[in-house]
């Protein structure tokens, strides 16, 4: 059975800030025909749970009966930024994910990377799946590394595709610091020569959703790696204004990067004509316009 006659897509990571989202965004834009069945690490409401790090075939048990309706199983489990994390944990997280699915009989993998992997950037042209990772950053590196542990799964016969995915509005750093903004202490944003903030490559959780549900549906094969994000990048003042976050100009630090943003093209050349939000105010409305996860 072709991945584009099943119906599920297995989400697992579906208890961070992403996969929250996309369970939310779900309810709107999935596509036709995919459904999600949401996996954590650890048991919540509306998700099932399953360690990555547990031995294979937990998730094998825990997918019985499901097997033959799995289209694809999209990967977000992993270790982010924070204090007294470990972030030299995400390449075993990555492997045993892929262990998990082999072993499940999934044949098609979505793997979660990020933007990180490739650098600062330093204002020069955006980056393509071309340009080789050269991370910045430790959470970068971890990434790099993950990366590199799912890619041998090729080697077993799995169809498995690295999504290099922007900044997720609404599960961004951006955002995150924006909920602490009051008009008495105002978000700082950094401003640079030209007169204006930061610039970078996002993507709406309901565009996010379409992306993952159109890849994991679709017909033919998928790309090794893809670049994920609106096909322009947007400001981050412009953000900010939309949604209506108190904020003010700060003077940028000699080390901070106007622009780091995404190529693309081998997305959009990929899915032709898929609905995304391109500007600010529409990434922050449908972010708006999501509703809240079932209590159950």
């Amino acid at each position: 059975m072709a991945a584009h006659d099943r119906e599920d897509i297995v989400l697992a990571g579906a208890s961070g800030r992403v996969g929250r989202l996309l369970r939310r965004a779900w309810c709107i834009a999935p596509g036709p025909g995919a459904g999600l069945v949401p996996i954590a690490r650890r048991p919540g409401p509306g998700t099932l749970a399953w360690d990555s790090l547990e031995a294979p075939g937990a998730l094998s048990r825990l997918l019985a009966g499901r097997a033959s309706r799995i289209a694809a199983m999209v990967v977000l489990t992993g270790i982010t930024p924070g204090p007294g994390v470990r972030l030299d944990l995400n390449a075993p997280l990555a492997r045993g994910s892929l262990d998990g699915a082999r072993a499940a009989g999934i044949e098609r993998v979505l793997f979660a990377s990020s933007a990180a992997v490739y650098g600062p950037g330093g204002g020069r042209r955006p980056f393509s799946e071309k340009d080789p990772p050269a991370p910045a950053t430790a959470y970068g590196a971890a990434k790099r590394d993950a990366e590199a542990e799912v890619a041998r799964f090729r080697d077993l016969g799995m169809e498995v595709a690295i999504l290099r995915i922007g900044n997720v509005l609404g599960a961004d750093a951006l955002m995150r610091s924006a909920e602490n903004a009051t008009p008495d202490a105002p978000l700082a944003l950094d401003r640079f020569a030209s007169g204006h903030g930061p610039v970078r490559s996002y993507i709406g959780p309901l565009g996010l959703a379409r992306v993952i549900a159109a890849l994991a549906m679709h017909p033919g094969p998928l790309p090794d790696l893809l670049n994920v994000a609106a096909p322009e990048p947007v400001a981050m003042e412009d953000l900010l204004q939309a949604a209506g976050v108190p904020w003010r100009w700060t003077p940028a630090p000699g080390a901070a990067q106007e622009r780091v943003t995404l190529d693309c093209a081998r997305l959009t050349a990929l899915l032709p004509g898929l609905p995304l939000a391109e500007t600010a105010a529409a990434m922050v409305a449908e972010g708006a316009a999501l509703p809240p996860l079932p209590a159950a």
